[in-house]
């Protein structure tokens, strides 16, 4: 077990270590995604989180997005599926809760701008049997609202700090120590400011990603990779501990190149060629 205070730090030369699952030959051998989420105020964070999945090696992703910004996302984001979600808190309709039970992860979250819509989403998604599900912007704080025994047992949570503030139930004060609450009590990997918690006791830190980071649809990209990793097959801490690596290694990319002021999209563009210099 690490100490909190000494995370064990995630470089080039741990990720190439751990590897990554074998690609396979097609779509299907690289992992399913779907991301819940998006509004008519925030529509492209599915598109940006979607986008970044797949950019890290997934083969497929769904969005499951409300009606009114269906045909936005279909127009958009030609490679994702798109699947509509029904009136707040029925079941999920069977073509969507098919996708769900099917996919490798799930991603709930971006874009979502209502958080009693948020709660009864996560709620829907819940009660469908899904494999792995990673909280990301208002579905961090929802789950709180729910008990933990009807999420599904791997669950990955990416947070930033108003949101660990949430969890935690005050302001966050040492970092690494913080986050590791956070995972003993919700049972969870946890993510948050590039620290990577397990429920077991174990940290890892990644460094780098500067203050161009710091940009509307930033989080999104980093759970879309997050969820992307999981997909593939990475056990859930090295999804979550590669996905922080690879969006700071992104941010780091754009920087030397741009300085400060590049885009979200920009990120989850980077994203594979941050993956291939490991």
């Amino acid at each position: 077990m690490s100490n909190p205070s000494d995370p064990i730090p995630v470089t080039r030369e741990l990720l190439r270590d751990w590897g990554l699952p074998d690609a396979g030959d097609s779509k299907n051998s690289r992992g399913r995604v779907v991301v819940v989420g998006g509004s008519g105020l925030s529509p492209g964070a599915v598109r940006l989180a979607g986008e970044a999945a797949l950019r890290v090696g997934a083969g497929k992703v769904g969005a499951a997005v409300s009606p009114e910004i269906a045909d936005v996302i279909r127009m958009s984001f030609p490679e994702a599926g798109v699947f509509e979600l029904g009136p707040r808190g029925r079941k999920a309709e069977s073509t969507l809760a098919a996708e769900l039970i099917a996919a490798d992860a799930v991603l709930i979250g971006p874009g979502f701008d209502d958080p009693r819509e948020t709660l009864a989403r996560l709620r829907t998604i819940a009660a469908c049997d899904v494999a792995c599900l990673v909280v990301d912007a208002f579905a961090v704080a929802a789950i709180t609202n729910v008990r933990r025994a009807t999420l599904p047992d791997i669950l990955i949570v990416n947070a930033n700090l108003d949101e660990a503030s949430i969890l935690l139930g005050r302001e966050p004060e040492d970092i690494p120590a913080d986050v590791a609450e956070i995972a003993r009590t919700h049972r969870a990997i946890v993510n948050c400011y590039g620290v990577v918690a397990s429920p077991d006791g174990d940290v890892w830190e990644v460094r780098g990603g500067g203050p161009g980071l710091g940009t509307a649809g930033s989080g999104d990209v980093l759970a879309g990779a997050i969820t992307g990793f999981a997909a593939r097959g990475l056990t859930p801490v090295r999804a979550a501990a590669w996905g922080a690596w690879t969006h700071a290694r992104a941010g780091d990319r754009l920087t030397e190149r741009l300085g400060l002021g590049f885009l979200a999209r920009e990120l989850a563009g980077e994203l594979a060629q941050a993956v291939r210099e490991v």
